[in-house]
């Protein structure tokens, strides 16, 4: 059934037919959106740059090839012009160019592979050495503030030594300054700056160093990046300012010296104070310095007077009065002092006076001989009241005891007869003539002898 449908010219309205326009948009969307910002490496080759300022180009490896497009908003941020032939590292969205179905990247930042590589080296030393405390804030030294004799590492015939002396007699001329020529480019040059920092260190014949470059590539600027020579300058006994390059470049150096300087001459700014300035302060302090003087002269010059005017009026007879005077007040305060303290004095023999008294034995047996006679009165009073309590609870035992008891009996006339050995005789069949038997009667006993029964 359903391939007899498929015959039907009407069944097409069921197929979901594309365009090639709708197929290019769905590609395009499905590489943007898969892939996203990556990073490639490669070669260029076929370089264009037409007049609206567009680059066109293709980026290829050993085996395979891809078109390229960095439009004019993104290149102008490109620090340098790519050629034919130069290795780059670019970052890239993927891309199709709909009209043709052309697969391409977009290219929104490039930079030469070379420098791409150099500025990883250089960020991972950076990290390590960091991490190690070598770029810590707490281990910089501070710079002397007013250096006798300058150290200077860098290259005799460069343009940073010129500048660097011409700052330094600027601002302070009395500033001795010693060269330490080495070469600041190069693969001998970090070993070379490192031996020259070893040398000034052991020689110890500068109050500071200033490490210095003129501007220049990354390259150019490569030998400042050494590990060896940022622990030297870590190890150097003397403060380090590193002048490298322009304000924009940093070096593994400058993260490693005591203090960056943008530039050469910014660091022969630092090292030495203006002696301009030192002049204008010299002279404000010189000012100051005079009216101080002066004004300590005028106050001599006024205390003097009124010395000498005190010492006029001041004569052995004043003397003495004023020390009579003074006599009589303490005498005065003397007696207060006295009369106030024997009040004291009085007051408290009265307050241990109380207090003894309240604590004498004779006083206190009293109390005690009080006491005692109350509490005999109560155990007195406590002891009638339970003997009769016992005599209430007795005289009913007693009455019912005596009503059974043998002794009441006795009262009545009757005896109790018993026989030598104590034996109660009950039947006169058990005392026969001759059996010696004895009575007890309510009051006393009657021995006697059987006759007959």
């Amino acid at each position: 059934m359903n391939e007899a449908a498929s015959d039907v010219p009407g069944a097409q309205r069921d197929r979901d037919v594309y365009t090639v326009s709708r197929l290019n948009r769905a590609a395009r969307m499905m590489l943007e959106r898969g892939f996203g910002s990556l990073w490639l490496e490669g070669e260029i080759s076929n370089f264009a740059r037409p007049s609206s300022g567009h680059w066109y180009f293709s980026l290829k490896d050993a085996a395979a090839q891809v078109r390229c497009a960095m439009f004019r908003q993104r290149n102008l941020l490109a620090r340098f012009a790519p050629r034919d032939g130069q290795k780059v590292l670019v970052r890239a969205r993927v891309g199709l160019y709909e009209p043709r179905g052309e697969y391409q990247l977009l290219i929104e930042h490039i930079e030469d592979a070379g420098v791409g590589a150099l500025k990883r080296q250089f960020e991972e030393l950076s990290a390590r050495l960091a991490a190690e405390g070598l770029f810590a804030a707490e281990r910089k030294r501070p710079l002397p503030p007013l250096p006798r004799r300058i150290g200077i590492i860098t290259s005799p015939t460069g343009a940073a030594v010129r500048d660097i002396l011409h700052v330094l007699a600027r601002r302070f001329a009395a500033a001795a300054v010693l060269i330490y020529p080495v070469p600041v480019q190069g693969a001998e040059a970090a070993a070379a700056i490192v031996a020259a920092l070893a040398l000034a260190g052991a020689r110890a014949e500068c109050d500071v160093l200033i490490l210095a470059r003129g501007g220049g590539s990354l390259e150019d600027l490569w030998a400042f990046n050494d590990e060896a020579l940022a622990r030297a300058i870590v190890a150097c006994p003397i403060p380090v300012v590193s002048g490298v390059g322009h304000e924009v470049d940093f070096t593994i150096a400058d993260f490693a010296a005591d203090v960056r300087a943008p530039t050469p001459s910014a660091a022969a700014e630092i090292v030495v104070p203006d002696a301009a300035e030192w002049v204008k302060a010299l002279r404000g302090f010189a000012a100051r310095l005079t009216q101080g003087i002066g004004r300590q002269l005028r106050d001599r010059r006024e205390r003097l007077r009124w010395l000498g005017g005190r010492a006029a009026q001041a004569g052995p007879a004043a003397r003495l009065a004023e020390q009579m005077q003074r006599l009589d007040e303490l005498e005065r305060r003397l007696r207060d002092f006295l009369g106030r303290r024997l009040m004291e004095l009085r007051s408290d023999l009265a307050e241990r006076r109380v207090r003894l008294w309240g604590a004498s034995p004779a006083v206190r047996l009293r109390a005690a001989a009080a006491r005692h006679a109350d509490l005999y009165a109560r155990l007195c009073a406590a002891e009638n009241r339970e003997l009769r309590r016992a005599s209430e609870r007795l005289l009913p035992l007693v009455r019912t005891l005596n009503a059974v008891s043998p002794l009441a009996t006795l009262e009545r006339g009757y005896a109790i007869v018993s026989t030598a050995d104590g034996g109660i005789l009950r039947d006169a069949a058990a005392a026969p003539p001759g059996t010696r038997i004895e009575a007890r009667l309510a009051r006393g006993r009657i021995k006697a002898t059987v006759t007959s029964s």
